[in-house]
């Protein structure tokens, strides 16, 4: 989390909610509209995957260590705190 943290802090983007799920994350951040949304993913998923591998050798038998999918969506009529939640939730399923 340390990492996601990181990078998103050298990126001017703020980390509202963050879950680590077994095989994927929930993050739900708040950026400047002049990031693109590709390339905040790209950078969290490229950062992560380079320490991940440095940390624990055994990953770099994978040919990928994050899929190119991602799901995104605005904000929009739900509040950020009905979002927040939902990610907070997400760890006691």
């Amino acid at each position: 989390m340390q990492i996601i943290k990181d990078k998103a802090k050298q990126t001017g983007v703020e980390i509202i909610a963050f879950e680590i799920m077994s095989d994927h994350i929930h993050l739900f951040v708040s950026a400047f509209p002049t990031i693109p949304v590709h390339k905040i993913v790209k950078h969290f998923k490229g950062i992560s995957s380079n320490i991940l591998r440095k940390e624990f050798p055994h990953l770099l038998k994978l040919p990928s260590l994050w899929t190119h999918s991602y799901f995104c969506s605005t904000a929009g009529n739900i509040s950020n705190e009905t979002i927040k939640k939902y990610i907070e939730a997400q760890s006691k399923k």
